[in-house]
This record gives structure tokens, sequence and C-alpha cells, in this order.
């Protein structure tokens, strides 16, 4: 009598046989070709092939592809049930796909936290993905095997990255002008400066239609952003002007910023384009990412006084302490501090 399963050793994929002791029978496994004895796992194991998957009562390959496919599918239907965003839907998904094509010669029922460590050392590690992506992949594995596979792997094993303390990229106020006069073109302009005016994620900005927009109180709604939150935020009558001659110059139909067909939605990737432009016309050479401005509008808000609590409902953060991080990159008290070389 035997069981046999499939095993990562070594990062190979490879059956392992449990077996009675006797002599004869080990005598007759090492007859086998490719048969190898781990004193660490102590076992028997051979490579994975389809000749010993069929001889041993192991699933062929394409079934196992078949069924990844399937409970993959079946992750993003429960995802979608419990209202998770379509940018989260895609990152979890892909990240699961990932992991496991990874795992793809081993049974679902067999991966458990040594896979994951394995995983981190010859994937993430050696492809040098950072502390964020590998954070998500760990999460996303969690959900897929608590709710698809029914059990849960033990979290105190999962290695976890830890997550570096890196302050938030600001720009100056001269910097920000240069950016966002850049532009001739009138819609480019207009969404740079919306990100800059009312502090706006990328997605936030995009996702705008026009009835977000209430002029006489000078209020921006954003709906449905991060973690399914609203909130407001307040629009000057200089950013309602702007807003008023770029409608009347483009009358978007769906979405207030649209793309070159009529209502169909301006792309992430547009965005990203106009703002790099916009970089190279100002000559400013640093890595601007769009979410630079927002961190500016954040840190120039803290700098001209306004308490540290509304610019908390303002950015839509959950905790104090994300939007405390702002205390660090501020200027203002900084340059009241007079450094003891000046006296010598």
């Amino acid at each position: 009598m035997y069981t046999a399963k499939l095993i990562t050793y070594k990062g190979k994929s490879r059956i392992a046989v449990t077996f009675e002791k006797s002599h004869e029978l080990i005598n007759r496994f090492k007859k086998l070709d490719g048969a190898k004895w781990s004193a660490t796992l102590k076992m028997w194991h051979l490579p994975d092939t389809e000749a010993y998957r069929q001889k041993f009562k192991l699933p062929a390959k394409w079934q196992l592809r078949t069924e990844v496919q399937q409970r993959t599918e079946k992750f993003v239907l429960w995802l979608r049930s419990k209202r998770y965003s379509e940018s989260t839907i895609k990152t979890y998904s892909e990240a699961i796909r990932i992991f496991l094509q990874f795992f793809s010669e081993k049974a679902l029922n067999e991966i458990g936290n040594e896979d994951i460590i394995v995983f981190n050392n010859k994937y993430i590690l050696k492809n040098k993905l950072s502390a964020s992506y590998q954070n998500q992949m760990v999460n996303a594995v969690k959900l897929f095997f608590q709710t698809v596979q029914n059990r849960k792997l033990n979290t105190e094993q999962i290695h976890r990255p830890k997550k570096p303390k890196t302050l938030p990229n600001v720009l100056s106020k001269e910097e920000i002008k240069c950016i966002l006069e850049a532009h001739g073109n009138l819609k480019h302009r207009t969404m740079l400066s919306l990100i800059y005016a009312c502090g706006l994620r990328r997605s936030e900005l995009l996702n705008l239609k026009h009835a977000d927009i209430d002029s006489k109180r000078g209020i921006l709604s954003i709906k449905q952003a991060k973690e399914k939150k609203d909130r407001i935020a307040p629009i000057s009558s200089k950013t309602v002007q702007m807003l008023r001659d770029y409608y009347k110059a483009y009358k978007p139909v769906a979405w207030l910023f649209e793309g070159q067909i009529k209502g169909k939605q301006y792309s992430a990737e547009s965005l990203q384009s106009v703002l790099k432009q916009a970089l190279q016309k100002a000559k400013i050479k640093k890595p601007v990412s769009l979410h630079w401005l927002r961190h500016s509008y954040a840190t120039h808000l803290l700098e001209s006084g306004t308490d540290l609590r509304y610019i908390q409902e303002l950015l839509g953060h959950n905790s104090s302490k994300t939007t405390e991080i702002y205390t660090h990159v501020s200027t203002k008290s900084l340059q009241n501090i007079k450094s003891p070389f000046d006296d010598l």
C-alpha cells in the first residue's frame, strides 16, 4: 500500500511516494527512473511526469489547468458578489492566475504555506518585484483559499514584507504652476489642474460626471472612491470658471472627461501621457506621477495652516495616521529652525 502526492522540492515539481518500510519495496522503487530519497523530507520522490502521474493515480496536468481556470473564475464571481471594485478584482484575479500558474504542476489541495515562501523567493524576489506587490499577492492568495478552497492558511507563517517607511513626494508651488500651465490644450490643462485643486486620485478624476459639480455650493462630489467611500471637496470660483470654459468647448456626454469617442471615458494611460508631456514642456526632470499632485495639494494645505483633521476628510483617509505623514514633508516648521552651523 502506498500514498502519492505532488510536492515542490528545490523549486521543482516532484511526486512524493510513501509506502510501508520494506527492503523489497525499497529495492523496487530504487529501480524507477529518477527515483531519489530525501533525508530532509524523509520520503522517496520521483520526477513529475505524465507516466508517473498515471501510474500513481494522480490527476493529469491538463486536468489541473482546467481546475485552476474554473476555481479562478469562481473566485472572480465571489469577489463581484461581495461588491469588490473592478480594479481590486482585476488585481486579485491576476495575482491568483500568476500564483497558480507558478504551481501549475501541483494539485490545489496540496498547496500550503510552504509554497507561498517558495513563491516569494523563486518568483517575487527573483524578479525584484516590490514589497507592495508581495503584500497584494499574499492578500489575494489568503482570500482565494479561504473562499474558493474553503480552508484557511496559517497566517502567522505567511511571509509578509516589512513595509518601507517612505515619505510622499511633494512639488513646490512654483513647480506645480509650471506643470499646470505647460499645456495649451484646455482639456489637458483642466484635468491636471483639477487633480491638484481638489487632491484627487487618478481614478477619481476619470470617474467624475457633470452632475458631480455643484457650482452654487462650490462643492465637488467624489462618489464611490477608494473603499467605496463618498466624499466632497471644495472648489473655488477659479476652478468652477475653468470647468465652465472646458465644458463649453468640449461638451462631454457621459463622463466629465472623455476620450476622442463621445461618451467613452478618458483612459488612465492617456492621462499619464498628458502629465508626461507637461513635464517635458515645463522642463522638470523629476519622476513625477499623478499622485505627486495629490501629495502636493495636501502638503500645501498643511503649510497654509489647514487643520490636519480637515485634510484627512478632504483626502478620504480612514486613519489620521495616514494624513500625519504630510507633517514630515511640510517645510513650514523646518524653515524656522536655525542650524548651529550658521553660528560658527
